[in-house]
C-alpha cells in the first residue's frame, strides 16, 4: 500500500475519503457525545483506521418481522430489548418481574401450608390423612410453582418495554424506535444488518432490508450494499434531527432526492401546482425534440431525393 492509498478509508465500493478529513468529522462526533455510550473509539491496523463502537439504527419497518424460537442452549433466556443499548437491561428487567411471580406463588404456598397447619391441629384422628393430602398438597404445589417460573422464562421477552409471549413468532417494533449495534468502520451495510437481525433472532432474510439515511428535510437516501455505514454516519455528524439511519423493507421504500424533498412539504394545492407546471414544462420539451427529429428526417430525406434524382439522370 503506497503512501497515497494509506491516507484514504474506503467508506464504499470505489469510493474513499481522506483520512484527515474523516479524523476531523469523528472528533466532532465524540464530543457530541462526550461522555455518553455512542462515543466511537479509532486504531490503526497495518495503516488502516479503523473506527468501531454502537451505530444507532431506527426501527422504520411496516410489516411484522418473524422472530426465530429460542434453542435449548438459550432457553430461559430473554432476547434483548429492541430499542436498549445492552441486552443487560432487558435480563435485569425479565429477572424482576420472575421474582415478582416467584414471590406471589411462595405467598400463595405459605397461605396454603398454614391452612393445613390449622386443619392438623382441630382433627388429630385424621393425621394419616392429613398427611396424605399435605404430601399430595405439597407435590402439586411444587409442580405448580416450578411450572409457573418456567413459564415465566420461556415466554415473557421484552420489546419496546412491552412483555408478550414469543409463541407469536411475529413483531412489528413501533417505528421510530431506535435500538443498536457495535460495528467498525470496515463492515458493510450488508454485514450490519446481519449483525442486527442476528442480535435479535429475526429469521427474516437480510435482502427483504435495506438501510436508509432520512433527513428531516424529507430526503431518503438508501445505502448500497457495499457502503459502510459507521463511516457515513460519521461524515454526516452525529446530530439525529438532522439525520437518523432506518432499517426499512426494501419493497416498501422509495428513495427521495434533495430535488424532490423541497416539494413533498407543501399543501395539496401547491403540490397541484407545481405537478401542472411539472406537466407544462414536460410537454414543451417534448414538442421541442418532436419538432427536432422532424426536422432531421425532413432534412435526410430531401438528401435522399437528391440522390435518387443524379442517379437517374
Amino acid at each position: 500500500m503506497d503512501s497515497e492509498d494509506s491516507d484514504k478509508v474506503q467508506i464504499g465500493e470505489n469510493k474513499f475519503v481522506s483520512k484527515s478529513i474523516l479524523l476531523s468529522h469523528l472528533n466532532t462526533y465524540n464530543l457530541y457525545y462526550k461522555g455518553g455510550a455512542l462515543q466511537l473509539r479509532h486504531r490503526e491496523e497495518e495503516g488502516e483506521m479503523i473506527i468501531e463502537g454502537l451505530l444507532n439504527v431506527f426501527w422504520g419497518v411496516r410489516r411484522p418481522i418473524r422472530l426465530q424460537m429460542e434453542d435449548e442452549k438459550e432457553a430461559g433466556r430473554p432476547r434483548p430489548s429492541l430499542t436498549s443499548l445492552s441486552a443487560e437491561t432487558d435480563i435485569n428487567t425479565f429477572n424482576e418481574v420472575t421474582t415478582a411471580d416467584q414471590s406471589k406463588v411462595f405467598s400463595e404456598e405459605k397461605e396454603e401450608a398454614a391452612h393445613l397447619a390449622g386443619e392438623e391441629q382441630q382433627d388429630s384422628t385424621l393425621s394419616d390423612r392429613i398427611a396424605r393430602a399435605k404430601s399430595d398438597v405439597g407435590g402439586r404445589r411444587i409442580s405448580g410453582r416450578r411450572l409457573g417460573i418456567r413459564r415465566v422464562r420461556r415466554n415473557r421477552c421484552s420489546f419496546n418495554g412491552h412483555f408478550y409471549n414469543h409463541k407469536t413468532a411475529v413483531f412489528t417494533p413501533a417505528f421510530g424506535s431506535v435500538t443498536n449495534v457495535r460495528v467498525n468502520s470496515c463492515m458493510t451495510t450488508a454485514q450490519v444488518m446481519r449483525v442486527l437481525l442476528n442480535k435479535f433472532k429475526i429469521e427474516n432474510s437480510p435482502d427483504e432490508f435495506s438501510l436508509y439515511i432520512v433527513h428531516t428535510s424529507g430526503e431518503r437516501h438508501r445505502l448500497k450494499p457495499k457502503d459502510h455505514p459507521l463511516a457515513l454516519r460519521v461524515l454526516r455528524g452525529p446530530c439525529e434531527q438532522v439525520s437518523k439511519m432506518f432499517l426499512m423493507e426494501t419493497d416498501q421504500v422509495e428513495e427521495v432526492t434533495y430535488d424532490v424533498a423541497q416539494y413533498i412539504k407543501f399543501e395539496l394545492p401547491v403540490l397541484q401546482s407545481f405537478i401542472a407546471k411539472l406537466q407544462e414544462e414536460e410537454e414543451r420539451e417534448m414538442q421541442k425534440l418532436k419538432k427536432r427529429y422532424a426536422d432531421m428526417q425532413r432534412i435526410i430525406k430531401k438528401y435522399m431525393r437528391s440522390l435518387a434524382d443524379s442517379t437517374t439522370r
